[in-house]
Formats: C-alpha cells, structure tokens, sequence
C-alpha cells in the first residue's frame, strides 16, 4: 500500500485527486492509495531555517518513514504546502530517498499565483501529480530520464513541470515494472 500522507493544511480536493491518479496508476503493480489524516506542521518545526524561510526537505523524509513502518506501507509520500529546500538550491518540489521508501512534495512553487497568475486548482492539480508521480518513480529505483515528456525529467522550472505528462515513458516504464517485481 502505497500512503499518501499531508502534512498541514493540504486541500482535501487536492489530495483526491493526487492519490486517485497515483492508484489508477500503480493499481497495476498491486498497489492500493490510502490517505491518511494529516501530520501537523508542527511536528517539522525543527527543519525550519529562519535565514532562508524555508524547510530542509530532507528532515520530512525521517518521520514519513517511521509513519510508513508503523503502518506496513509499501511507501509513503508526505505532501505538503510549506516551502521545500536542499543544501546548494534555491527550493525543490520535492525530494524522495528510495532506501527509506519515502517522499515528499510541496504545493508551494507548484501554485499560479506563487508566479503572479490567478489561482488555479486544475493546474495545481496537475502539476501536484506529475511531482507526486516523479518522486515515487524515485522511491521505486527510477533515475532522471532525457525525455522531455516523461515524468522523470528533471524540472528545474514549473515550465518543465507543465511540458512532462503525468505518465512514464516507456523505457522508464519498463525499469518500473522490472523494479517493482523485485521491490514487491
């Protein structure tokens, strides 16, 4: 089972739709979603850097881990609307550590109005899945993939986010499927 953790106030809307994707995706690979109710903020208070205004990602990673062990998750994927960091960039969407089996993305960036445009929950949406997507694709063994398309590309911009689909290419897919056999 794969979990889909929020961490804060997340839209429930949002969350929806992010986990039903993931499952009509993953359900393949024997993988149900459940969504489970929200970790306070609170509780990665200690991942805030007050310089930059930001959260280390890498310190949501350890709790979301311990939630999956405690619940027998296959994987677990925190969700959140706090600004994300690494040591030497400026933000990420997200971050995934495979040996853990855990990620997590943030909405933060992914919103039109962070870059001036009005609100929109059908692009937040979509842009909230294909990161969703990507950072599983790590957690499962996927490297960065040189297709523009393919969900595994890098995005160094929403604009590269907004040109990949929500899907695997086929190599990439091919890798998942020969991964999850072993992983499973």
């Amino acid at each position: 089972m794969i979990l889909v953790i929020p961490i804060g106030d997340v839209n429930e809307d949002l969350m929806e739709a992010v986990s039903a994707f993931i499952e009509s995706y993953y359900s393949r690979f024997g993988q149900r979603v459940s969504v489970l109710r929200s970790l306070p903020e609170e509780e990665f208070v200690g991942a805030f850097n007050g310089t930059r205004g930001q959260y280390l990602g890498r310190r949501f990673l350890f709790t979301l881990a311990d939630v999956r062990r405690e619940m027998k998750g296959t994987a677990a994927l925190g969700v959140t609307s706090l600004d994300l960091y690494e040591e030497g960039l400026n933000f990420i969407f997200g971050l995934a550590h495979p040996s853990l089996r855990t990620a997590v993305i943030s909405t933060f960036r992914l919103r039109p109005e962070f870059y001036g445009k009005a609100p929109n929950e059908e692009v937040l949406k979509e842009r909230t899945i294909k990161e969703a997507m990507h950072e599983l694709g790590h957690v499962f063994g996927l490297q960065h993939c040189s297709n523009a398309r393919c969900v595994m590309h890098f995005s160094n911009s929403v604009l590269d986010t907004d040109m990949k689909e929500p899907h695997y290419c086929g190599s990439c897919f091919r890798r998942l499927k020969r991964n999850m056999e072993v992983f499973l």
